[in-house]
């Protein structure tokens, strides 16, 4: 296990025994949602309900009702009663992912239920306690954001009480290899089959730097496990990039963030210029996408 991911962890088995609100930080695909998880397992509310919302999934007119909930006729559609996720969660957790993208007008009646503990569904008269814990996660760096204007200031602060870092995968190399063949295995198994690396798959999977982290390499093994016709995935079934890393790496030519740059262009370039598509190769979200592609651009004038 790397040091900081030991770290991480430390911290982590303590915070989940407060009931601290915990902001989770770091780049998409480096399994926020699966720290938040665990946190919840190692706290006094495992038996009660985790609930996740993605608040970039939820289109604004929607994550209103889905955090605060709805009674009857509230809108149209509004055909029953919704308690919304923090009365849904009980004593248990919530969890606010990519919080840094909820809307700007709904951040002062966020801060209201986490300074109060209630919350008013909308078309209610009365507010309703809670007793769920929060936890927020982010790829976005939310102070730059409060500077921006994008974010509240005292929503921010109210967030981070306690903050968790998590390394992206190229700070942890010694967990590349285990994590690949715990993925390997698993989509072997749903193909009924039993697949191991070759030595040759290992040193190019241990050389890529995964800007998509770990879900882009599990994307990777799952697409290893379809397409390998024999019972080991050697270093043709991996994609072009990553049979790339070590020849392009060891020319010295280029360093870590145009590495980056050139491997999110090639894939774009892979899939047409189709972004949904190279997002998904690549691991990662459209609009973590989105960011890739604006700061490459930057990088070039």
């Amino acid at each position: 296990m790397s040091p900081a991911l030991s770290a991480l962890l430390q911290r982590a088995a303590r915070a989940a025994a407060a009931d601290a609100t915990i902001l989770i930080c770091g780049e998409s695909g480096t399994g926020k949602e699966l720290v938040a998880r665990a946190l919840h397992r190692a706290s006094g509310r495992a038996q009660s309900p985790f609930v996740a919302v993605n608040c970039a999934a939820v289109p604004g007119s929607l994550l209103e009702s889905e955090l605060f909930g709805h009674v009857r006729g509230a809108f149209t559609g509004a055909t029953d009663h919704h308690p919304g996720v923090f009365l849904e969660a009980g004593h248990g957790t919530v969890l606010l992912d990519e919080v840094g993208e909820m809307p700007l007008e709904l951040q002062p009646r966020l801060l209201r239920a986490l300074q109060d503990h209630r919350v008013r569904p909308i078309g209610g008269t009365g507010d309703r306690p809670f007793a769920a814990r929060l936890i927020a996660a982010t790829n976005s760096d939310l102070e730059v954001a409060v500077r921006e204007h994008r974010f509240r200031a005292d929503l921010f602060y109210r967030l981070d009480v306690v903050r968790l870092e998590v390394p992206p995968l190229r700070e942890r190399r010694d967990e590349i290899l285990p994590l690949a063949e715990h993925f390997l295995s698993r989509a072997a198994q749903r193909c009924g089959r039993t697949l191991t690396l070759t030595d040759g798959a290992r040193e190019r999977l241990t050389a890529w730097q995964w800007p998509g982290n770990v879900r882009e390499l599990e994307n990777c093994m799952e697409c290893a496990a379809l397409t390998s016709e024999r019972e080991e995935v050697c270093e043709e079934q991996l994609p072009r990039r990553i049979r790339e890393a070590l020849d392009t790496e060891g020319s010295g030519s280029l360093r870590l963030d145009e590495l980056m740059r050139h491997h999110v262009q090639r894939t774009l370039r892979a899939f047409g210029g189709n972004k949904t598509r190279a997002a998904e190769a690549l691991g990662v979200d459209r609009r973590t996408l989105h960011r890739m592609l604006a700061r490459d651009a930057h990088g070039r004038h």
